[in-house]
């Protein structure tokens, strides 16, 4: 609206909100709908931090793999050294004074080896190294996740909000101290690793909205992510929590038998001169091989894998119960979208997610087909 004003006697016209005329409609809609500043910078200071997260998962993981590789080496070394200690001792015709050197000093080789035995039993290092590994990878897919964010959404306090719970989330899951708040690696129980929070109502924006009002859902489409859930909780998880049982059944018979028979060769290396000898010598020959079964084999670290590939499928599972349990489509992330994503986190084709989802919906329990290719 355009008024007179009387200036020095000069008369002018002006514009009242001339910024708005000066406007264009879309202009004022790209400006009403910029992106908050104060957001992109929360969530660029976020990715800095999971960056640094990344870094020192990497790091620690590479370091515990050294110790298990190094605690190996050096305790394998110490029984055998005791082991040999043993039978020079036992064959020696030497004079007694040196006779019992040897004795004392296999013994306390021995219940050194027991010692540092029991410890890297406790900690399980080849476990703590492939926990840091499966952090820094699901810290670096968070870290892709914002960047997708930034790049071709319109960042909002929620996706802020979401990104904090997801990195304390995993620092829960997988923390980097040893004291205190260490991931039990002896459960009484297997269970899926559980890395994501508590899932939210989520405002999830459609995509062409004006051509498809079902926001890419369709009754078949939620029929077939259906049956995949049934078949991932049904064979893929089911199996890994099988063979995650077997390997802690391994672990832990093993985790028993090593500083036991590093104990019983401690005993029979200080009786050098009778039958416990034999024990003496023996037990260093058995406690090297359980032991390199158990931490050259890195079944604790099999095990570690065998529950982190079970919560894989979990959260797939809760991912497409949560799209499915939402009764407002528009609410979801996007059908196409998300078939798209569980067939590359199946290693499958689009087609061949449907095939199988209409071969489970015809053999049911006797399908003998896995979900996932990729593990």
């Amino acid at each position: 609206m355009k008024k007179q004003d009387v200036i020095n006697g000069y008369t002018t016209i002006t514009t009242s909100n001339r910024i708005e005329q000066q406007l264009s409609p879309s202009t004022k809609s790209n400006v009403n709908n910029s992106p908050d500043p104060v957001i992109i910078a929360k969530l660029y200071a976020i990715k800095e931090a999971i960056a640094d997260r990344v870094e020192m998962h990497k790091n620690i993981g590479e370091q515990r793999s050294q110790w298990n590789n190094m605690l190996l080496t050096s305790i394998n070394v110490i029984t055998l050294a005791a082991a040999t200690m043993t039978a020079i001792a036992a064959t020696s015709t030497v004079v007694t004074g040196q006779v019992f050197g040897l004795k004392i000093s296999s013994t306390l080789l021995y219940l050194a080896a027991t010692v540092m035995l029991v410890v890297m039993n406790k900690l399980q290092p080849s476990q703590l190294a492939e926990e840091q590994r499966i952090a820094a990878r699901l810290f670096q897919n968070l870290l892709n996740q914002i960047d997708t964010t930034l790049s071709i959404g319109h960042p909002v306090t929620s996706d802020v909000q979401e990104a904090m719970d997801n990195i304390l989330a995993l620092d829960k899951a997988y923390p980097l101290p040893i004291l205190g708040i260490m991931l039990d690696k002896f459960p009484s129980s297997v269970e899926p690793a559980v890395w994501w929070p508590q899932q939210r109502r989520i405002q999830v924006k459609k995509i062409n909205q004006n051509i498809n009002n079902w926001n890419g859902w369709n009754g078949k489409l939620e029929e077939e992510m259906r049956e995949i859930m049934g078949i991932l909780e049904k064979k893929d998880q089911e199996e890994y929590i099988r063979l995650g049982k077997k390997a802690l059944k391994l672990n832990k018979i093993l985790a028993i038998c090593g500083p036991l028979i590093t104990g019983l060769g401690a005993i029979g290396s200080a009786f050098v001169g009778s039958w416990a000898a034999v024990v003496g010598i023996v037990a260093g020959a058995l406690a090297t091989i359980v032991n390199t079964i158990q931490h050259g084999g890195q079944v604790g670290m099999v095990f570690e894998m065998y529950r982190n590939n079970a919560g894989f499928f979990k959260y797939m599972q809760e991912n497409i119960e949560f799209n499915l349990m939402e009764k407002d489509v528009g609410r979801r992330e996007n059908g196409e979208v998300f078939e798209l994503k569980v067939a590359l986190m199946l290693g499958r084709s689009l087609l061949e997610v449907r095939n199988l989802a209409n071969a489970s919906s015809w053999k049911g329990e006797q399908l003998d087909e896995f979900a996932s290719k990729l593990f």
